[in-house]
């Protein structure tokens, strides 16, 4: 048994929200804000491209990847006197809502980076997937990866619906830590934007009604997950419609009363299992309640005169990144200039994210297989040597092998008045909701074991999987500088390039965000030995390109959301205490700031 949740309010201040008065107290749902604040970001909210121009202050600061409504819930947390954790968990709830639990989730997977502004220690908590006890032959779990997939349709999964496939998720335990340990606001004031938004409804945006139109056979299967995305005459929600989710608000409004022991202990926990094991899954009740987030020291990484403080173990984000920056170092991209100039430099940045892929979910076994004779265990992938050794074997490769993996998630970054820095990413880790496409009181269950199957078998029963997620600080002269994460099946690509662009090439945030970009490779046959590369039309000139000899796709903005990583940033400036956010370019993301 956990701690019940801190609503009291502690060390944060209960200041008025813009539109608060001594008898209408503060919320940080949209009904306390300005009417025209709200007009704005449901505009953003609704429209797939709407500009993400930086957002600038010094008071405070939010970005978001995508659901730009919800940076306006993590603003409004720290307009009322609540830190950059506060900021980050409240949006993050609100984005669920949002997003109707397709690809995030209150049962998904958190990872969370922090930074005290004043001192520049730095915190990491994994709220990732732990396996199932009474899973005794992971291998056998049904389901697959549709590899050969371009865009949305590369992680659809095959195979037939299976509660064997879900997992314990960690995010609402890990919300609760984090709160706990960093947070100001009371622990109930952080849902009162989502419990509002489930309760009140929204209109259906056309990337949620475009999810639930691939998905329509899948949520019709069960009777309670039906209920919430088909209408009363039995035809799925579209665009347009109003949304509601009264089982889902209810669900908060208990969790915010009783802490996460209600998810994991509680009412809600039994009617998870029940719905589990009625699809053939063997997850207990025992499993939920022995779930604990991990908080680690970070994996770090000195580079120039920075350093870089990644999400701590257990993962494998992090690992995939510090190699992937010590062969970029090997290869000396920096010395022969940006990619977006020189194809000498992006051939060599090619086979630098290519070789490690990024989120690839495989044993220490497998990655040996991959490169036999290479030492590929965690701790020789960490070291300058092992990235001389592997660039070597790289350097003459071609075609060039890559290893497509990749999951879908949703991220946010906050900076509160103190200059301390919060860095979340979260996840469910299987397209949009999942085969199984299980819902209980307004939570849906995913099926992330459906495509894991032989790292579920290396980690021990009851425990947590090594996180995929690539989050985290980057310090200068010991103080916070940059709190950024990241998402999407390129993520591993854009979080490689946009610390290169900081750290080598010295851009600032903008400069950073609007930087010609490599976006996620694809194969022509699923056989992941020969690689397309796939830019953004128009952001290298032809000469670039033609000069690779290799094969390049060209997409347009509006494609590229599904090939590209999303990648959001603060950065505080140590000497005038400005603020700057940015966002991705071709998403409903948003920064904010004042």
């Amino acid at each position: 048994m956990t701690e019940a949740p801190n609503n009291e309010a502690g060390s944060g201040t209960e200041t008025l929200s813009p539109a608060g008065t001594a008898d209408a107290p503060a919320t940080l749902a949209p009904s306390g804000w300005p009417a025209a604040d709200r007009e704005r970001f449901w505009r953003i909210q609704q429209d797939s491209l709407p500009g993400n121009p930086a957002g600038r202050g010094h008071g405070g600061a939010v970005s978001t990847a995508l659901n730009g409504f919800a940076a306006r819930v993590g603003e409004e947390a720290l307009r009322q006197g609540g830190s950059a954790v506060d900021a980050v968990l409240s949006a993050a709830l609100a984005q669920i809502v949002l997003g109707g639990g397709a690809v995030i989730s209150f049962f998904g997977i958190m990872a969370l980076m922090h930074v005290d502004g004043e001192s520049g220690e730095v915190t990491s908590l994994n709220a990732g997937w732990n396996t199932v006890q009474g899973e005794d032959d992971p291998l056998s779990i049904p389901g697959t990866l549709n590899a050969a997939g371009d865009g949305i349709a590369n992680m659809m999964g095959t195979g037939e619906p299976s509660g064997r496939t879900a997992l314990v998720g960690g995010f609402m335990r890990g919300l609760e830590a984090a709160h706990r340990r960093h947070g100001k606001l009371p622990f109930a004031r952080l849902f009162e934007a989502a419990i509002e938004l489930a309760d009140d409804g929204f209109i259906v945006s056309p990337g949620l009604a475009r999810y639930i139109d691939i998905r329509k056979q899948d949520l019709a299967r069960l009777p309670e997950t039906k209920a919430v995305f088909f209408k009363p005459d039995d035809t799925p929600y579209a665009e347009g419609d109003h949304f509601r989710q009264p089982a889902l608000a209810e669900t908060l409004r208990r969790i915010a009363a009783e802490g996460a022991d209600y998810m994991y202990s509680g009412a809600w926990a039994a009617k998870c299992i029940e719905a589990i094991q009625a699809d053939g899954g063997r997850m207990t009740l025992d499993d939920l309640a022995a779930y604990q987030p991990v908080w680690s020291d970070p994996v770090t990484i000195e580079r120039r005169d920075h350093s870089i403080a990644l999400l701590g173990e257990p993962c494998e984000g992090s690992v995939n990144l510090v190699e992937t920056l010590n062969l970029c170092e090997v290869a000396g991209i920096r010395e022969r200039g940006h990619w977006s100039t020189s194809a000498d430099s992006l051939i060599r940045l090619a086979k630098c994210c290519a070789a490690i892929g990024g989120m690839r979910y495989e044993t220490e076994e497998e990655q040996a297989a991959a490169f036999p004779g290479l030492d590929m265990g965690r701790t020789a992938r960490l070291g300058k040597a092992h990235a001389r050794d592997l660039w070597a074997r790289l350097e003459e490769q071609s075609p060039i092998r890559f290893l497509p993996k990749g999951t879908h998630s949703d991220v946010v970054v906050a900076v509160d008045a103190d200059g301390n820095m919060a860095a979340l990413c979260h996840s469910i880790n299987c397209l949009i909701w999942g085969r199984t496409a299980i819902v209980v009181d307004g939570v849906s269950v995913g099926d992330p074991a459906a495509y894991m199957q032989t790292l579920v078998a290396a980690t021990p029963r009851g425990g947590q999987l090594p996180n995929p997620i690539e989050v985290g600080i980057i310090l200068k002269d010991g103080k916070a500088d940059t709190a950024w994460s990241s998402m999407g099946v390129g993520l591993h690509y854009q979080t490689t390039q946009s610390l290169l662009n900081i750290v080598d090439f010295g851009m600032d945030l903008e400069q950073t965000a609007n930087a010609p970009r490599l976006l996620l490779p694809i194969s022509p046959d699923a056989s992941q030995r020969e690689l397309i590369l796939r830019v953004i039309d128009g952001e290298f000139s032809d000469e670039v390109l033609d000069a690779t000899g290799l094969e390049i796709k060209r997409l347009q903005p509006v494609e590229a959301r599904f090939a590209q990583g999303l990648w959001v940033a603060i950065r505080r400036d140590q000497t005038t205490g400005e603020l700057t956010a940015i966002s991705p370019t071709y998403t409903n993301g948003q920064a904010t700031a004042f």
